[in-house]
Formats: structure tokens, sequence, C-alpha cells
């Protein structure tokens, strides 16, 4: 227990240490977003624990974990009518170890195309949507010791715009002999600038606008600004606390550097009572908003219980049956606390073959 303790402090301290700020100066930020119910009750600080189909997202190392073939489905209803959709699966091969395959999807609805010239809405509508797909590839290296890579397409599309890249993901995962502590570590989003092109791009150009009678109508193509991917490195802790026939408990923190905010911290807990249900609590993006503006901080300070926090608070449960001589079901719940905004809610159902 003293050297889970310390870990933590170590996670805190690099988070505190180190702080730089470059919001809204990434593409695709649908990849921030976070999936699966159970993993985001507990505050997003899944790195260490990974140990269901969403480890796929969290840390692709922790799909060593799964001994049954297993499914995934996420569906959260995002702010402004936007819809967040997650499937998955994953498939163990023994001694080759481990695959799985994952779907993201982002959707709203179609909006009205307005100009200065008909701000009312031409008559046209144009549709907004992101998707990322992954294929996965994990193997302990060792009993202790396992590496995961996940490769995905990523793609963004606003009316005639779209934007395409491939990415990869990696983690390890870490069982300590220390009364089974668990160390995590996953980079995320590791690609080139994704940039825009599309039917918009095109243009006729006039080579000359003063010379009256050549040729105005030369193909001509638009290059657009690239963006790079929110590139985000996680490293985490975990212990199981409590690990008997009746209870669990299992605590987690996660130190985040993301290359698009501060960096910042993720904690949870989860509470299982005899592998029926489970009850779960985080708090996430602790040190956030720590500000370098020291007015800035001195207000927050009097806001919050932490100098410079402004954290997510999560709640959720679940409930899991084995169905005789069938797969095990598991349904969860999550609710996020975003303040001003509105809390967010999200479903889970995992299948266990």
């Amino acid at each position: 227990m003293r050297i889970f303790r310390q870990s933590l402090t170590i996670l805190m301290l690099s988070t505190l240490l180190v702080g730089q700020s470059n919001v809204g100066t990434t593409a695709a930020a649908f990849l921030d977003i976070g999936i699966g119910a159970r993993s985001l009750s507990m505050g997003g600080a899944f790195t260490a624990v990974a140990n269901d189909v969403t480890a796929l997202y969290w840390n692709p190392a922790g799909i060593t974990n799964i001994s049954r073939p297993s499914t995934h489905f996420y569906y959260a209803p995002w702010f402004a009518d936007i819809d967040f959709t997650h499937g998955a699966a994953v498939v163990p091969m023994g001694r080759m170890g481990t695959i799985g395959i994952a779907i993201t999807s982002v959707t709203m609805e179609e909006m009205p195309v307005r100009t200065l010239q008909d701000p009312e809405g031409t008559g046209e509508l144009f549709e907004v949507s992101n998707l990322a797909l992954a294929a996965t590839y994990a193997k302990k290296l060792t009993d202790r010791f396992s590496f995961g890579l996940n490769l995905k397409l990523v793609q963004e599309k606003i009316w005639h715009m779209n934007a395409n890249i491939i990415a990869a993901d990696i983690g390890c995962l870490f069982v300590t002999k220390n009364k089974g502590i668990r160390i995590g570590m996953s980079i995320s989003n590791f690609g080139s600038k994704m940039k825009l092109d599309g039917y918009d791009t095109e243009r006729d150009f006039d080579i000359d606008e003063t010379i009256f009678g050549n040729n105005d109508k030369i193909d001509s193509h638009l290059d657009t600004q690239g963006w790079p991917l929110p590139l985000i490195f996680r490293a985490g802790i975990s212990k199981d606390i409590i690990n008997d026939k009746i209870h669990k408990l299992t605590l987690a923190g996660d130190a985040i550097h993301p290359n698009n905010n501060y960096e910042y911290l993720n904690f949870g807990l989860e509470y299982t009572f005899m592998d029926m249900g489970s009850i779960r609590a985080g708090y996430s993006n602790v040190f956030l908003e720590e500000h370098e503006d020291k007015d800035k901080r001195e207000e927050l300070s009097n806001q919050f219980w932490i100098r410079g926090l402004r954290g997510i608070f999560t709640i959720g449960a679940g409930f899991n049956y084995k169905i005789p001589r069938g797969p095990r079901i598991q349904i969860d719940y999550v609710l996020r606390d975003f303040g001003v905004l509105q809390s967010v809610g999200g479903y889970s159902l995992n299948i266990s073959f």
C-alpha cells in the first residue's frame, strides 16, 4: 500500500511540474472523448486497469487480460444533438496473442447551408461526421508484461470536404510482484497532420485579370492547412485493495500529457459485489485549468478544492449475469457532470462468449 501511495504521488508531481496549453490546435477532437461506461465512470483512470474490451482505446496491451471472445457496444448522446457510438470485438488466440477490431462514429443531424447572400439558408443541407476504424494486436511477452499496438484509419468529413489519415496507438502493461499493483502506459493517436480536401478546394483561376480574352478558367487547387492529431501520453497505476469471493475494490490513477492542453490527472474506484453488481466513481481532468496567469490561478483556487482544479465528477454502475450454458452479459451506465454544460450519460453492453 505504501508503494501504491508513493506511485500516485509521482503521478501528481509529474503533472504539476510540466504545463502547457494548445487548446484548439488539433484535428479529430472526437478521439479525445473516451469510450466505455465502465472506464469513464472511473474517471477515465483505466490505463493500468485495462481488463475489458475498452482497453482497445485506453491501453491496447490490456486486451491480453481477456480470456474469451468478447464484444463491446457503447452509445452516448453527446452535446448539441451529437451521437457518439463505439463498437469493438476481441478474440484471444492463445500463445499467438490477442487481436481486436473497433469502430468509433460521431454523427449529427443535417444542418442548413447558410451564406452571406442567403443567411436564412440556401435550401441545401450539409452533414458533419467523424469515423475511426482500428485493428489491434497484443501479446504477453512474459507472465507479467504485455504489449499492444493499434493501427487505425481516422476520417473527418464536413459537407464536400474530408480528411483521412493513418494513426497508431501503442501500450504496455506490467503487473508487479508487490501484491498485484499494475502499471500501464500508452501513447494514442500518433500520426501525421490531417488536411481537409475535396470539391470546395477546386477553383477556376485567372492568371492575369488585366489581360482581356485570356484563359480565365485555369484549373487550380487550394491548399489547406494541416493540423496534428490529439497525441496523448498516459501513465497509470491501479491496485485491488480488496479482492475476495464477495468483495472487490479497485483504485486507479492516471497522469495524462496531451499535446493540445495542460497536463491533468484522472482518479477512479470500482466496488464489485459477488462478481455481479458494481458501483463506480471518478474525478477526471484534475489540474486541467492550471493557468500561467497568477491572478487567474488565485481566482480558481477560491472556486475549487485544489488550486487550479476544474475536474469532472463521474459516477456509474453495472450489472453482469452469466446465462447458463451461454455468454456472460454486462450492462453499464455512466453519468459525467460537466458543470455549466449539461451532464452526459453513456450506456455500454459487453458480451463474453
